[in-house]
């Protein structure tokens, strides 16, 4: 059986820092944060959700080398996600944008995209 203890706290964690941050938009500190909390949270619910569909299927070998785009389809064929494949392209976009630049608008634009994730 899977342990979702680690997600569960990631996503309380998430919205904990969201909560603080929409009390004062303008602390930068708080909102670097709340982008960490989102990138931590995003990785790990894409990979709790790979462990499950591999634990329940009864052909694990399908998800080795599944793409993004396919593991979201089958998790919402499958009921266990909120948003479609879209709303997670975006969250995609939103992580890979501070892994690999982070300015102030890169910033801005990832913390309006929090809430909705």
């Amino acid at each position: 059986m899977l342990d979702f203890t680690p997600l569960e706290k990631a996503i309380f964690r998430l919205e904990e820092g969201l909560n603080r941050y929409q009390q004062d938009i303008s602390d930068v500190q708080i909102r670097d944060g709340l982008i960490q909390r989102f990138e931590f949270t995003y990785e790990l619910s894409h990979k709790m959700l790979k462990r499950y569909l591999i634990a329940v299927s009864p052909n694990p070998e399908l998800y080795d080398g599944i793409s993004f785009q396919d593991l979201i389809r089958t998790g919402n064929e499958y009921g266990l996600l909120q948003g479609e494949w879209l709303d997670w392209k975006q969250y995609r976009e939103m992580r890979s944008r501070t892994s690999h630049t982070y300015d102030e608008d890169t910033a801005i634009l990832v913390v309006q995209g929090i809430p909705k994730f």
